[in-house]
């Protein structure tokens, strides 16, 4: 009984040495944070942008839950110009902050840095949501017109655009058809001289004379039988000679 008791409490005094080491690896390492904060913020304020990005990337890894890191983060990001990598540090905050002040805010830094990537829907979407949560932010209401504006002309443009392209892939089009009716044509004149050709070679050979034996044999009869009769003729004419005349007889 007394091991058992010992047992026991061996092990709430190890969990509490457990818990209390977690806490104060918690508090150095929240103590940490703080620092790399101020040093971004330093880095911040002397428009080194970049190395500030980097310094509020050690804070958030030394305390991933810190919000103040994750949103001062977006805010050096959208000053490098960094706009897409921005975007998810901003959505964290707005979405995980219970101040309705800080979330208005971050959505109306979001909105902005949507607008640098010109997407305006995603910029009304978060100057919307901006509002909700502070009515009276006018610099945000301006923004949303401005948003609002833009994706009309952006729509405009597509629009042109897209009819811009019916109209070349059409021309395009005509012109592809028109080479397949030239192309068309050509073979059909090409095939036409090869027929003529070919037709002109068979009246050759008939002019050649390629007869079956039977047709040879009836032409060199016929051609015979008229040599006989224009030698007939020709004897004839030569017998008659020419008419004698004789004298008178008394």
């Amino acid at each position: 009984m007394k091991k058992l008791r010992y047992l026991i409490l061996s092990l709430l005094v190890l969990m509490s040495f457990k818990e209390v080491l977690a806490q104060v690896v918690s508090a150095d390492k929240q103590r940490e944070a703080r620092e790399l904060l101020r040093q971004g913020n330093e880095l911040y304020e002397q428009e080194k942008y970049t190395d500030a990005s980097v310094a509020y990337k050690k804070a958030l890894n030394s305390n991933r839950d810190y919000e103040k890191a994750a949103y001062n983060l977006g805010n050096a990001l959208y000053k490098a110009k960094n706009f897409k990598e921005a975007v998810p540090y901003y959505e964290s905050v707005a979405t995980n902050s219970k101040d309705k002040t800080t979330k208005a805010e971050v959505y109306h830094n979001l909105g902005n840095t949507l607008m640098e990537s010109k997407n305006y829907e995603g910029a009304i979407d978060a100057f919307k949501k901006g509002l909700r949560n502070n009515p009276s932010a006018e610099d945000t209401r301006y923004n949303l017109a401005v948003a609002q504006k833009l994706l009309k002309k952006q729509k405009q443009q597509n629009k042109g655009n897209k009819g811009n392209k019916d109209d070349k892939n059409k021309k395009k089009n005509d012109k592809d058809k028109k080479d397949q009716n030239q192309n068309k044509d050509r073979k059909e004149n090409k095939s036409s001289k090869k027929d003529k050709k070919k037709e002109k070679q068979e009246k050759q050979k008939v002019l050649r004379g390629k007869m079956t034996p039977q047709e040879i044999k009836q032409l060199l009869e016929s051609l015979n039988n008229e040599e006989k009769k224009t030698q007939k003729k020709m004897n004839k004419k030569n017998s008659k000679g020419k008419k004698i005349k004789r004298e008178k007889d008394w």
